[in-house]
């Protein structure tokens, strides 16, 4: 790592609400040329740190400190709804106050460096999930940032996206935080990890490749265990003797007094262990009992050189089938999954009366203006209550603290997991799944993964997540790249 610090956070505390802090005398340094993986639970405040390196927010106290005003940009995680009618050409153009010269140019260079050849004219809504991931991440290189802050950069990235962003930033000279639950991603860049903890409010910091810093916490957690253990033991033999002793008299009295002295002692020195990451409990999607042929599929629409093509197929889903759609980013994968959902595909039917449930990759199927428990409700389903409603949510860290919370305000992973909960909610008959591992903590996953296999209805699902796919007994598969 070079020498010289270009970020710094100096007891930084961070409050949206008083005496709730997110952030609670945070301090760490960055230094430049530097890559930095920022670690943390759902909620922790990953992305209200990067908030506040851009100074889109304030500390309520202490500082957070800018080297020589060092420029920053972000790879947002989603484009905002407000840029999806804007062309590609117009998007890039909101990076500058000031359009530079040879503006297209410069705009070739990003797009060639996070290997994307698309129309200048195209609508930033119009593409895949997948060119929407690179699109996101051009439109922070275009500003030639000396800090590149990049939130979950590999959701919606086919294998060989990841593949060029890896090499992109091994070869990048300047600083890079990334936050990101992608392990085998993290690790061929990382030199260090901030991890931030969600009980403590503070910052840890390591230095090392992503599996290396897993392996010393995981070490590090074990020995204060340990340490733990043995004063637990060591504390309440104190106890008992001192117990027996302070019921003698004289020198015995003395004795127990000392043995009360060194048990305070002791249990100063016992280790705050730090408190794993919550996992999500096991649940089931109950489904709709429907009958015949759920799903219909004929033909399907692909994209080849920039343009839809009609191909033909034939796919039949019932209770329990799984169809699988996969394909290289921009052909067309998550435009099929809506038409179905829509009805607007010509080539496909649904079941009259068939509950969907859609879990859509950027949460188009959340109100954010809605509370999280107005967002429960209104997704409730037949035989459940609104005491059914709160014991769900909970399962999915949905606690009561966050019922009043406005969706808009929750991290996106939280979003992820109020996303599943209206699910179990819905009963629906067939589920359209579109990356349902985005934003999800890895400790969620294989409890998702068979929720999800062992459900009885039908299912449609698009995942980048070989991890997360070799668990679901898929009898179908559609690669729309080989038709």
């Amino acid at each position: 790592m070079a020498e010289n610090v270009i970020l710094r956070f100096d007891n930084t505390t961070f409050e949206y609400e008083k005496r709730k802090p997110i952030l609670d005398e945070v301090s760490f340094s960055v230094h430049e040329g530097s890559k930095i993986t920022l670690m943390g639970q759902n909620g922790a405040g990953k992305s209200t740190l990067l908030k506040l390196i851009k100074g889109e927010l304030k500390p309520t106290s202490g500082n957070v400190f800018i080297t020589n005003e060092a420029t920053i940009a972000t790879a947002l995680q989603v484009v905002a709804k407000e840029d999806a009618g804007l062309t590609l050409e117009e998007y890039f153009l909101k990076a500058f106050e000031v359009v530079p010269v040879g503006i297209n140019s410069q705009i070739g260079k990003v797009m060639n460096a996070v290997n994307l050849t698309v129309p200048l004219d195209r609508k930033v809504g119009d593409l895949s999930g997948g060119q929407q991931a690179r699109i996101l991440l051009a439109f922070a290189l275009i500003q030639k940032p000396d800090i590149l802050l990049l939130d979950e950069p590999t959701n919606n990235l086919d294998k060989a996206g990841i593949d060029s962003l890896i090499e992109f930033l091994v070869m990048y000279e300047k600083t890079v935080i990334v936050i990101s639950h992608d392990a085998d991603f993290l690790n061929c860049f990382t030199e260090g990890v901030i991890y931030l903890d969600v009980f403590t409010k503070k910052a840890e910091t390591y230095v090392g490749d992503y599996y290396s810093v897993v392996e010393e916490i995981n070490n590090r957690i074990e020995r204060e265990k340990k340490k733990n253990a043995q004063l637990k033991k060591k504390i309440q033999d104190n106890k008992d003797k001192a117990n027996f002793f302070s019921h003698k008299g004289g020198k015995m009295r003395k004795l127990a007094k000392k043995l009360k002295d060194d048990i305070a002692e002791m249990e100063e020195d016992t280790v705050d262990v730090r408190r794993e990451d919550k996992t999500i409990k096991n649940f089931t999607i109950p489904a709709q009992t429907l009958v015949g042929d759920i799903v219909k599929i004929d033909s399907v629409k692909v994209i080849k050189n920039h343009e839809p093509e009609t191909k033909e197929v034939n796919i039949l889903l019932r209770q329990k089938d799984r169809l699988l759609i996969s394909g290289p980013n921009g052909i067309g994968k998550s435009t099929l999954l809506r038409s179905i959902l829509h009805g607007t595909s010509e080539g496909s039917t649904i079941l009259p009366d068939t509950k969907i449930g859609y879990y859509s990759q950027d949460f188009a199927t959340l109100d954010y203006d809605q509370t999280v428990f107005d967002s429960l409700e209104s997704s409730l389903g037949d035989g459940f209550d609104l005491q059914d409603m709160r014991a769900i949510a909970s399962g999915f860290l949905l606690t009561g603290a966050l019922m009043g919370t406005r969706v808009a305000h929750l991290s996106e992973g939280q979003k992820g997991l109020l996303s599943f909960a209206r699910l179990v909610l819905m009963r629906p008959g067939l589920l359209i799944l579109d990356e349902p591992t985005n934003h999800i903590n890895f400790r969620h996953i294989p409890v998702i993964a068979r929720a999800v296999n062992s459900y009885e209805g039908a299912i449609i699902l698009i995942s980048h997540m070989s991890e997360f796919v070799g668990e679901i007994e898929c009898n179908n598969e559609l690669d729309l790249g080989r038709l």
